[in-house]
Parts: C-alpha cells; structure tokens; sequence
C-alpha cells in the first residue's frame, strides 16, 4: 500500500538523536509535519530547525504519562490530528545479568516496553480517528538474544510482541502496525555498547555480517519508506528478514561467540 505522509502529522519519541532525529528529517523532506518528543531540548530544537516550518519539539520522558499526554495533545494543537506514532525512545546498558545494576536493567524495561505501551496508547485514539499507522521501534535483539544484552533484548521482545498484538486489534478499524528491526546502527547506544570491553569483544567474535555497523541514514530512509508502505515490518540491513525466520536455528551461533 502507498500512503503519501504529504501532510500528514508523525509523532516520534526519541526524536533529539540518532534512528529519531534522522527519521523526522526524511519524513520533513517528503512533507510531513513532524513532532518531535525527547529529553534534550537543545537537541529537540536542533533537529526540529532542521526539519522546518512543520515541525514541533516537546520535551517529554516516556515513563512520566502526565507529560505524554501533555506533549500529544500538544501535536494535535499544532497539526490538528497524529497519522503515525513512532514508537522510537530507547536505552541499551550493557552488562552480565549477574553483575549488572538492577536499577539499570528495570528502567531499560521502563523506557523501552513500557514507554513504548505508553505512547502507543497515548495517541492511539487519533491514530485510530485518522486510520493511520504505528511503528514500534524493536530490534536485531528482539529476535537474536546475545550475551550482556538481557534488558535491551527483553525489552525489544517485549515491543515487538506487544506490537504483534496490537495488528490484530487494530486491523478492522483501518490502523496497521508495524515493527523495526535494525542491526548495528552507528548511533551513540551503539557506539557506547562498543565501549564495553565484554560486548565489544563478544561481537567482534559474531560470525558473519552480523556485525557490521550500519549508517544510520540507511534506517531513516527506511522508516520513511516503511511508514508511507504501512509496512509490517521495517528492516536496515536487508538479510533481518530471513533471519527473523531464522533466529532460533542461529541462536546457538550467538552463543558460540560469547564468553565466560
């Protein structure tokens, strides 16, 4: 299906950096007006200057409700209405189960599955008003668990699964669901996992192009072209989508290549 984003209105979290800034430049140069929820409001305006005349920033943290509804209602005042909602803020400490501080690892599940629940559910009603079309940002992770990557992959599997249910929902009333599964993306959570001399190490040992670093112009102009194809499911590199099929016959590569 084509759907032009030509003046329609895209609600995007995570929209001061990486995946979310450069996805809201694509979709601006193809003429949608953009909304622009984050945490750094120097950043937020940065990227919204970027972007144009239709374009909003709201500061906004994806685990406060209150400030959610603020920053949608906000949108709609702006731009009348949300078409799309991308469901994009997310973190990723890195860490063994064992060792890693459970204050990190609950507010990666807080941030990245509930947060996304939140500002599904948020702007679901206008989405649903314009039968429009929502993207949840997951993960590689979500279908290819590696070691020192257990919040980041329950929680990515946790979006995709609450998304998945979503589709079936939400399909008889004109809404379709889509999912994002990105590998490596050069962006600052990569390149701070990379840091890390456990996980630096295991994915040197990843057989493979798995792990190859990606541009992260790459995934923005997929999302573009996955929201104006209402797509079910958006990938940057090309080869995720076997591997989603696949994922469980790889596992035990993954595991091959870690540690002790």
């Amino acid at each position: 299906m084509d759907w032009s984003v030509m003046g329609k209105t895209v609600l995007i979290t995570g929209a001061a950096r990486g995946i979310g800034a450069e996805s809201a430049r694509r979709l601006a140069a193809r003429g949608a007006n953009v909304a622009l929820v984050g945490l750094e409001p120097e950043e937020l305006a940065r990227v919204a200057a970027h972007c144009g005349t239709n374009a909003a920033w709201f500061e906004c943290d994806v685990t406060d409700w209150d400030a959610l509804e603020r920053a949608v209602q906000g949108a709609v005042e702006r731009f009348g209405g949300i078409d799309v909602v991308m469901a994009n803020a997310g973190v990723g400490p890195v860490g063994m189960t064992r060792s890693i501080d459970p204050k990190a690892f609950e507010r990666t599940v807080e941030i990245n599955l509930l947060g996304v629940w939140r500002t599904v559910r948020t702007c679901l009603p206008y989405v649903i008003e314009r039968r429009g079309y929502v993207l949840v940002i997951a993960s590689l992770a979500a279908a290819l668990h590696g070691p020192g990557m257990a919040p980041y992959a329950a929680s990515k599997a946790g979006a995709e699964a609450f998304a998945n249910s979503l589709r079936s929902e939400v399909k008889h009333l004109g809404v379709d669901v889509g999912v994002g599964y990105f590998g490596y993306i050069d962006t600052d959570m990569v390149r701070g996992a990379d840091a890390h001399p456990a996980v630096g190490s295991m994915r040197g040992k990843t057989p493979g192009p798995i792990k190859r670093t990606y541009p992260v112009s790459a995934v923005g102009q997929a999302v573009a072209d996955g929201i104006e194809g209402r797509r079910r499911w958006v990938v940057v590199p090309r080869w995720i989508r076997p591997l989603l099929v696949m994922g469980t016959a790889l596992a035990p590569l993954v595991e091959r290549a870690s540690f002790d």
